[in-house]
């Protein structure tokens, strides 16, 4: 059914008239071999159909009024009119096909009809009766295969309508769905997240006011307490708000990205914070990450931040922090590793955070691949993001590291007089 539809496809109206055209020149020079040639009113008649046809390919109802009024002069003039029949139930079934209104075609076949009988006046009984069985062929076949294409268009209209329609409804209802799960993530970060970190903040800000008497270090653990925390609830407060109306917020390139530029000062803040809290860092920055393009940008620094606060949590803040970043041949080469603070680290837990799941989630998102694990007698994780025209990076592979995908979780902190929790 599908070639049916594509032979008599509306676009191709013109190629069947000329292939109409052609079988009639065929049938004028070799089909009745035996009257020697053909009449010359005969030529005329069939030239004016063929000329017809391609013209009026585009209105139907004009050609088959043509092409009937041909056939009505064919009948009272000549006595071979097969050609005229031919182009009279061919623009019939072109007719059929492509008519607005079914009235127009039942109408187009009334007038054939009663023009082809027209020939039968006069004549025998069984020589009527047998024009009237050749309206089967002249009207009956071209209506009925009209009228077949006809539905089978409009069904496969309505198959493709009803397609899209299931589409959409599915699309809206998985939209629905994905709303409602943004708003109850909204709602926990607002309700119990946000509360907390608001009250943390405000108790910060109290003893910054109420304890005047503290060693000034003192005084500025609380004030970079105090900044983390708000930082933390500007950041809580624009996550909300994507969770709670995305669209409203997609402009904002900032909730998703960081501008390359100013990817070297965010990576220098990091290192400075992680200081701040004690660890002694040595930090490695190639210059070059300032133009890297902002998803790897931003995969770069949150995958700092994360393995920096890890160094403090469970290396200690007596550790000695590696960080190195470089970009050879457009790919980033990222690691940071500790010596473990003095402390033998345990094997890794069968539970724990999800700080190490995270970022190689981030990673793999990249086409690269995470490593974490011991490394002497301290903790080392290392990535390689690919460029954007590059392969995926091959694992790296080193007897003191582990592949991230055998290390499901956080590290656990070290045994040792102070224990800490994963991330």
């Amino acid at each position: 059914m599908r070639w049916v539809g594509r032979l008599f496809d509306a676009r191709d109206t013109l190629v069947r008239m000329l292939l109409l055209d052609l079988s009639g020149v065929g049938y004028l020079l070799l089909g009745n071999p035996a009257s020697g040639n053909t009449p010359a009113m005969q030529w005329v008649l069939a030239v004016a159909a063929f000329a017809v046809a391609p013209v009026l390919h585009r209105r139907p109802l004009v050609n088959l009024v043509v092409q009937t009024a041909l056939l009505a002069v064919a009948i009272g003039l000549i006595d071979d009119v097969v050609i005229n029949q031919v182009g009279a139930s061919w623009a019939l079934l072109e007719l059929t096909m492509r008519a607005r209104r079914p009235r127009t075609i039942w109408l187009a076949a009334g007038l054939l009809t009663v023009v082809d009988l027209t020939d039968s006046i006069g004549d025998p009984f069984l020589r009527v009766l047998s024009g009237v069985f050749g309206l089967l062929v002249e009207v009956g076949v071209p209506l009925l295969l009209g009228l077949v294409i006809r539905t089978t268009r409009e069904l496969a209209r309505q198959a493709q309508e009803r397609a899209a329609a299931e589409q959409r409804r599915r699309e809206s209802e998985s939209r629905a769905a994905r709303a409602d799960e943004r708003s109850a993530i909204a709602r926990e970060l607002h309700d119990v997240v946000a509360h907390h970190v608001a009250s943390m903040v405000l108790r910060v800000g109290v003893a910054r006011h109420v304890l005047t008497d503290l060693d000034p270090r003192v005084h500025e653990v609380f004030d970079d307490v105090h900044g983390t925390g708000s930082a933390a609830l500007a950041d809580l407060r624009r996550l909300v708000a994507v969770l709670r109306d995305p669209e409203g917020v997609r402009g904002d390139a900032a909730l998703t990205a960081i501008e390359p530029s100013a990817l070297p000062a965010a990576l220098g803040t990091a290192v400075d914070r992680a200081r701040q809290a004690g660890v002694t860092v040595e930090a490695d920055i190639d210059p070059a990450i300032g133009s890297l393009d902002a998803v790897r940008g931003l995969a770069v620094l949150r995958l700092t931040q994360e393995a920096l606060t890890n160094v403090a949590k469970h290396a200690g803040t007596s550790a000695l922090a590696r960080l190195s970043v470089g970009v050879v041949d457009g790919a980033v080469h990222w690691e940071v590793s500790d010596d473990g603070g003095g402390w033998v680290p345990a094997p890794v837990p069968s539970i724990g955070g999800h700080g190490i799941t995270g970022m190689r989630e981030r990673v793999e998102v990249l086409g690269g691949q995470l490593e974490a694990g011991p490394a002497g007698a301290g903790w080392r994780v290392r990535t390689i993001l690919p460029g954007a025209a590059t392969a995926p990076a091959p694992a790296l592979h080193s007897p003191a590291a582990t592949p991230a995908s055998s290390v499901p979780h956080e590290r656990e902190a070290p045994a040792g007089p102070r224990t800490a929790e994963p991330a």
